[in-house]
């Protein structure tokens, strides 16, 4: 009686590399080293506040070199002057702003602030809101609190509350003329409320 033989097992198929399983990576992005969008501007088109603001600071500038500086500089306000500047600005204070006809010495200073600083930069802040600057927003905000500390506190306290002889006699004339200074910087304040302005419309 022979033996039985035992079959062999069949030889496991040989693991190459091109049917070996390729390894799960896993791939992580970190955020931190993604570099985020620059905001855009808006067009000029899309920001008619900013329009509305340069023409407006495009008058201040006006304002400021004819009304500011006579007093600045020390020329008599009077009604027979023969200063065109100082006749226009006796017809608006002789009794609307007797506190600007005859300025005491820190008024001078307060014109002097609005003829030779005020002055050129609504130059600079007209050109910046037309172009889009937003490099602006803080120096808008120093002004803004400024001036409207200045006029609206220091300037409407004495013309209204101040010395008799300093009072306005004409208050409603006085408010349209003075008025604006003070509304218009606090509205450029919230205007400017945040870094990259020109990135949104208000």
């Amino acid at each position: 009686m022979s033996a039985q033989s035992t079959p062999e097992p069949a030889p496991e198929p040989a693991v190459t590399a091109a049917s070996a399983p390729l390894p799960t990576l896993e791939v992580t992005i970190d955020a931190r080293g993604a570099t985020a969008p620059k905001p855009v501007n808006l067009p000029l088109r899309q920001r008619p506040f900013d329009i509305a603001f340069a023409v407006i600071f495009l008058l201040f500038t006006v304002t400021s070199g004819i009304s500011d500086l006579v007093p600045t500089i020390g020329i008599p306000i009077t009604a027979d002057s023969t200063n065109g500047l100082a006749q226009s600005n006796y017809w608006y204070g002789h009794d609307a702003d007797p506190l600007f006809i005859d300025p005491p010495i820190w008024m001078r200073f307060v014109t002097g602030l609005s003829a030779f600083v005020y002055g050129p930069f609504y130059l600079l802040l007209a050109f910046c809101l037309l172009t889009g600057r937003n490099w602006i927003q803080l120096p808008a905000v120093i002004y803004a609190s400024a001036i409207s500390m200045i006029t609206g506190v220091v300037v409407f306290g004495v013309e209204f509350f101040g010395e008799p002889e300093f009072q306005t006699q004409n208050p409603v004339k006085f408010l349209a003329f003075n008025l604006p200074y003070v509304i218009i910087p606090i509205l450029l304040l919230i205007r400017m409320r945040k870094p990259l302005p020109f990135t949104r419309k208000w």
